[in-house]
């Protein structure tokens, strides 16, 4: 262990007797209800001005300088502390209070880098020094030190990358001491805004953000400038509501709790700092339609809890960063009337269903929860990527790929120093050298890195020259990254809307850990997305009163047994159920669907305790005979096949063209190897070696929808 260390260390053994940082409180402590929801609202900020501009991308670089000190402390702690072997047998706690392996340890790190650095007082306050530290024990150290709930801990800590850090985290407000915000503020009120920035064809007999709320949709309410202008504090002297002793009314000096005009976020600065206070103008949605969510947020200021500074990669915003402060609420998210209805009616439909996820595609399929055909019938869909939605994936990802070409070509061209020639080059450089002819200057070398004998650069990549076109193509890749990821979620809870509308709101979806399927079919997982879907349909299970149970692969077996109880084997290439005791014929993936709505667990939150009724199957199979043999029995029997022989960018031979790696036609069933099964995750042997065997693997076409009889229908 370092000097340095050492001497951390010595200050945390006298910490009864050094300098006290944080006093009783002489109140109760606030703590919030166990049941008490949360919601956040997203307000984006206007940062046009370049003064405000620049203060804030200051107050981003000395918060990043304070985390990368903190995190390359916790991984030298980190390092120190599993190197004690002897130390850590005998008292592993007393261990990590040595080095400061604690939250308050991690609290006075940085504090003292913060009082070592004179200019980090110009910008940052203790308040959010200390909430940083907070976040880096939380998602560094502590993830590391111990295991979740499922038995894992999180690798040795990292020190990120600048472009990565993108939250700043913001202190929650007092609850006991009014006015008391130690961090970001929110200021104004929403009636406020409307006041400030009404539309010129707004009618005038809407002045309270009610009555915006109530007008039709598409109708403007808020006329805002390119350039928000930024609002001034409030000046001179207010009463304070009480009298002195010869009968005057008391006054104090205005401050920021007296602006009662257009909403924006303040932060007061760093001790140090001689700029006043940094002052954000919030910008609002302008049409009525979303002013039912406003009111339901911003309307109320006691429920406004904590404000975090988030920044995004923009690349119409100046600086190339749009900010936006995320506004925590002590109450439950906005839903429309529409979508409470819906709930409410998800939650009176009594069903039981269950959930087949794969690479491929995902089937659901519910029963009446009394499992009486006279109360309802077989309800199947079947969730798969359309057409257009893989010829939109395909395009995205030649995009994406020409975009890291460009990028890879704009940074050898600036630095063809560090790269070698490629082969071609070399040869042509070689020939003409025979030739006699004099050497021609290659100006971007096309060849591996230059590296030393051990394959270690010469120089680190952060060395490198960027171009100001390399640095526009990059924050355009991570912005597309970032609009696909959105859109992913949003497709998601549409389809979980939908689900829950048509099966109810109590579903039981097989255990699996999805990063093996990412691990061999990563490429097909970005079609269909069943991690995404599966969390989705939990969320929206709960909002509606219900519950997604999820049951072990291990204990059910769903993909080897039939309703009548028999075990029917089928290997990752048999897409068909084909039972010879019952007769049974139906799509692999639909019939372990409807077995998962007869899956009993004895603890809800242990997957392992979930097993097959198998005498509830076994009935609901001569109850609903007909229905659900032809609700089974009318998937379509397709699905992913792994690419063989060549690879994704092999030519295609002469009269078959083909469509590209997500378009091309599926096999018939049950004649190739077909690797959607869903599987745990393996253990690894070693923690450093990696998946070995991976294939690259084909999204299936999808299919055409059937509906039959028995309720069956495909979502795309």
């Amino acid at each position: 262990m370092s000097a340095e260390l050492y001497e951390s260390a010595s200050a945390f053994d006298a910490a009864p007797h050094a300098r006290r940082f944080r006093g009783k409180n002489k109140k109760k402590r606030w703590r919030r209800a166990k049941d008490a929801e949360l919601a956040v609202i997203r307000l984006p900020l206007d940062v046009h001005d370049p003064g405000t501009r620049h203060r804030t991308e200051d107050l981003y670089s000395a918060m990043w300088s304070v985390k990368r000190a903190l995190q390359r402390d916790a991984r030298d702690a980190v390092d120190a502390y599993w190197a004690g072997d002897v130390r850590r047998a005998t008292d592993p706690q007393a261990w990590r209070l040595k080095l400061g392996l604690s939250r308050d340890g991690m609290e006075r790190r940085a504090y003292r880098h913060m009082e070592n650095s004179r200019h980090l007082a110009h910008h940052v306050t203790k308040a959010l020094v200390m909430h940083q530290a907070d976040e880096v024990f939380e998602t560094s150290v502590s993830r590391h030190l111990f295991a979740d709930a499922s038995g894992r801990r999180h690798g040795r800590p990292k020190v990120g990358r600048w472009w990565d850090y993108t939250r700043i985290p913001g202190r929650a407000r007092s609850h006991t001491a009014v006015r008391k915000w130690e961090t970001f503020r929110l200021h104004g009120t929403l009636a406020g805004h409307l006041d400030a920035y009404r539309h010129r064809t707004l009618d005038r007999t809407v002045t309270t953000p009610e009555q915006a709320a109530a007008l039709p949709p598409e109708v403007r309410v808020l006329e805002q400038p390119h350039q928000m202008p930024t609002p001034a504090r409030p000046t001179g002297r207010v009463t304070t509501g009480e009298v002195t002793a010869k009968g005057t009314p008391k006054t104090r000096t205005a401050t920021w709790w007296d602006h009662t005009g257009p909403l924006a976020v303040v932060f007061t600065g760093g001790a140090d700092s001689s700029r006043g206070d940094l002052v954000l103008p919030v910008r609002l949605p302008s049409g009525s339609g979303r002013w039912p969510r406003l009111v339901h947020f911003l309307n109320n200021p006691d429920t406004w809890h904590k404000i975090d500074l988030v920044r995004r990669r923009d690349t119409s915003a100046p600086g190339g960063w749009a900010y936006e402060a995320q506004l925590m609420v002590l109450a439950g998210g906005y839903a429309s009337p529409a979508t409470k209805a819906r709930r409410q009616a998800t939650a009176a439909l009594e069903r039981a269903g269950g959930i087949d996820g794969n690479v491929s595609n995902l089937s659901v399929v519910s029963f009446p929860a009394t499992f009486d055909p006279a109360d309802g019938g077989v309800e199947a869909t079947r969730i798969e990527p359309s057409d257009e939605e893989l010829a939109s994936l395909a395009k995205a990802r030649r995009k994406e790929r020409g975009r890291r070409r460009a990028l890879d070509r704009s940074r050898r061209a600036s630095n063809p120093a560090q790269y070698r020639p490629s082969k071609r080059q070399q040869a042509c450089a070689d020939r003409r050298q025979a030739a006699g002819l004099p050497a021609r200057t290659v100006a971007v070398p096309r060849g591996a890195r230059a590296a030393n004998k051990a394959g270690i650069p010469k120089q680190a990549y952060r060395r490198d020259t960027l171009s100001a076109g390399y640095q526009l193509n990059r924050a355009r890749l991570a912005e597309a990254a970032a609009t696909a990821a959105a859109a992913k979620d949003h497709r998601a809870r549409h389809i979980a809307a939908d689900i829950t509308a048509d099966h109810g709101a109590n579903l039981v979806v097989e255990d699996c850990d999805i990063r093996t399927w990412y691990r061999r079919w990563g490429k097909a997982l970005q079609a269909t997305t069943p991690g995404r879907l599966i969390a989705a349909i939990g969320r929206e299970c709960e909002k509606a009163g219900g519950r997604m149970l999820r049951a072990s692969t291990f204990t059910t077996k769903l993909s080897q047994t039939c309703f009548c109880g028999a075990t029917v084997t089928k290997t990752l290439a048999d897409r068909i159920h084909a039972c010879l005791s019952c007769g049974l014929i139906g799509d692999r993936d639909t019939v372990s669907g409807a077995l998962c709505a007869h899956v009993r667990l004895t603890d809800p939150d242990d997957p392992n305790t979930g097993r097959l009724d198998q005498a509830q199957a076994r009935h609901t199979q001569i109850l609903f005979h007909e229905g659900l043999q032809e609700a089974l029995s009318s998937q379509p029997q397709r699905g992913a096949r792994p690419a063989r022989g060549r690879t994704h960018a092999a030519a295609h031979t002469r009269g078959h063209p083909g469509r590209g790696p997500l378009l091309d036609a599926m096999p018939p069933p049950g004649t190739g190897p077909t690797l959607n099964e869903t599987r745990p995750a393996r253990k690894r042997h070693k923690a450093h070696v990696g998946a070995t065997g991976c294939t690259d693997s084909t999204p299936p076409r999808r299919a055409s929808s059937v509906q039959t009889s028995g309720g069956h229908h495909s979502i795309t």
